[in-house]
């Protein structure tokens, strides 16, 4: 006989678990319950006794982990069992034994404009080069910027020549004649009108950015927004974000002021004002903006990677923009649907205690030296012993590598890996490189054979030889 499972949850969650229910192929039939709240977690014994109706025909019911209560005292209340399932939705399959669907994280509905702000002083073959490196790392559109008061007799050339090999191009100026001339090249977008200037795209395809003639007029950008509005035709609104200290927080204000005035807005945000103009890592910076993009619907988004602190900036808004949409389509905040956003740091960085590891280092029998990480530190062991320690340089005469170069070279990089885990808090996996999220992905190709050759399985094999 099929079980019929009945699922109580919150609100917030309940989409998720409907997601991963369905992506089960559980061997029962199930049905989701809300009882009137949105955090599942702070639902009680005395909420449900109240709340629960209904219950015949069902064999189990599954509360969320942190469900706080006496499910025994529900279980003899409704004469039917009770349970409370994992804390975290993502381990429910384990939870039954089964094997959950993976969460699939690739739509977005933010276009990612890439700039590229030295356009002018390189050449077209080097901007093709460089646009399909941006595209690579998730851009959609090549914006191609004009630097003020600065020649840039290549612009047509480049707006052509990077349409040709089938990239979507913008042209960003403040400089009604570089505009002109983008536009008339063929560009699909321009960066960026104002109410003077939009009879510059009167009689093009192209779309415009809009903003105000005064940074900051937000009543401005609004009669602009009407006014091209009326002839039907695409465009975006950007309000522009400042940097920090130069009214950064009451520019976030004004995408959610435009954002009530006009729900349907389509609006972009240039993000490049914060992560040039602020000397932190760029990824927390970039998903906290990519946070405020999901939540006010803001569908186009322009970065800029001109300081080396932002080289990776394209991939990770990328990623950024995915996870917010498979998050807002969960409707639950983005954690557990995606690894790639955490870089110096991870969840769970030591599956193993010391004490675990010291447990399986008394059960090797041969020379190969293992390495694992713990929160105590490193640990390297064979069947000579085990070291624990923070800095390799405290372990290596107590290897006895000295006299083989090429064993010590392998034991070396592979003990600073395991001290650079430890010390940002990062899983560590022997002859596997450490992992950076989408800021570095890892390489493809295999080096483990190298450690092979250089393993002291080598000592271990002549000592067979006769």
């Amino acid at each position: 006989m099929t079980e019929r499972l009945l699922f109580i949850t919150g609100h917030l969650a309940e989409r998720s678990l409907a997601r991963v229910l369905g992506g089960m192929n559980a061997p029962f039939d199930y049905e989701i319950r809300v009882p009137g709240i949105n955090v599942a977690a702070l639902l009680t014994t005395v909420m449900l006794k109240r709340r629960l109706r209904d219950l015949e025909g069902y064999t189990r019911v599954i509360l969320p982990g942190r469900c706080r209560g006496d499910i025994d005292d529900l279980a003899r209340h409704f004469g039917l069992p009770f349970e409370r399932g994992p804390d975290e939705l993502k381990d429910l399959p384990a939870h039954f034994g089964l094997k959950g669907k993976p969460r699939e994280v690739g739509p977005t509905d933010v276009t990612l404009f890439a700039e590229l702000v030295q356009a002018p002083h390189i050449t077209v073959d080097e901007i093709l080069a460089h646009a399909a490196r941006y595209a690579a790392d998730g851009a959609d559109v090549i914006d191609i910027g004009c630097l003020p008061a600065t020649p840039f007799p290549h612009l047509e050339d480049a707006v052509r020549e990077l349409r040709a090999a089938g990239f979507r191009v913008s042209v960003d100026s403040l400089d009604s004649k570089d505009l002109t001339r983008g536009i008339a090249a063929g560009a699909d977008y321009v960066f960026s009108l104002t109410g003077r200037t939009l009879d510059l795209v009167a009689d093009s395809p192209c779309t415009p950015v809009l903003i105000a003639r005064q940074p900051g007029d937000l009543d401005d950008l609004c009669r602009t927004i009407e006014t091209f509005a009326a002839t039907g035709r695409p465009f975006y609104a950007d309000p522009v974000l400042d940097p920090i200290h130069h009214g950064f927080t009451r520019s976030v204000g004004r995408y959610a002021t435009l954002r009530e005035r006009y729900p349907d807005c389509p609006m972009l945000m240039g993000i490049g004002n914060l992560s040039e103009l602020t000397h932190a890592d760029t990824l927390g910076l970039n998903t906290l903006l990519m946070g405020i993009v999901s939540e006010l619907g803001i569908t186009a988004v322009l970065t800029t990677e001109v300081s080396r602190h932002c080289v990776s900036v394209v991939r990770e808004v990328d990623r950024a923009r995915r996870v917010m949409f498979a998050a807002r389509d969960d409707n639950m905040p983005p954690r557990h649907i995606d690894e790639s956003l955490l870089a110096l740091h991870e969840r769970k960085p030591f599956p193993y205690s010391a004490a675990e590891i010291a447990e399986f280092a008394s059960q090797v029998g041969d020379d190969n030296f293992r390495i694992q990480v713990s929160a105590e530190g490193f640990h390297i062991y064979n069947r000579h012993g085990l070291q624990t320690a923070t800095d390799p340089y405290d372990v290596f005469d107590k290897l006895n590598v000295q006299a083989d170069g090429a064993h010590a070279f392998y034991l070396g990089l592979e003990l600073a890996r395991a001290q650079i885990a430890w010390q940002l808090g990062k899983r560590y996996d022997q002859d596997e490189e450490l992992g950076w999220g989408c800021v570095r992905p890892k390489a493809t190709d295999d080096k483990r054979h190298f450690a092979a050759e250089r393993s002291t399985l080598k000592a271990r094999r002549n000592k067979r030889k006769p």
